[in-house]
């Protein structure tokens, strides 16, 4: 692995975090809104690096035969996927949002579970800052090597 990748899996745990943030607050700002149906970010890995897919690499690469082929990592984001949980029935006939039987949808999001996810991606992001901060040291240190 090169200082490089180093980098891009930084970046990309920056970029993915961020969403992850980004949907937890959008997510708590639309806990009063009727009908709002809560957002579940889709994050995956890069490439598949279960042991199913670390076999089919080495079985395709026939001259490697033995050796553990390298993987880069990563993490990438998808998507939102809604929340399947129904938000409580409530009864008043004169809201606009509300069916012809009077009744609306309160949201399904849950603040604790919002603010649990927030915090976690919070974290996960400061972790990409310190690999970054990792990289770009052991970078300077390299060139410095040089002088």
């Amino acid at each position: 692995m090169s200082i490089m990748d180093s980098f891009d899996i930084g970046r990309q745990g920056i970029n993915v975090h961020s969403k992850r943030i980004e949907t937890a607050a959008k997510n708590i700002a639309n806990m009063d809104t009727p009908n709002y149906v809560r957002k579940i970010p889709v994050l995956n890995a890069t490439e598949d690096i279960s042991f199913h897919g670390l076999l089919n690499t080495m079985k395709e690469d026939v001259f490697g035969v033995g050796t553990i082929p390298f993987l880069s990592g990563g993490v990438q984001f998808t998507g939102l996927v809604e929340d399947p949980t129904e938000g409580e029935k409530i009864y008043r006939p004169g809201h606009p949002d509300a069916d012809e039987y009077g009744y609306i949808r309160t949201s399904n999001v849950n603040p604790m579970v919002d603010m649990a996810d927030a915090v976690l991606a919070q974290r996960a992001y400061e972790a990409s800052i310190s690999v970054l901060t990792i990289a770009k040291t052991m970078a300077n240190r390299a060139l410095e090597i040089g002088k």
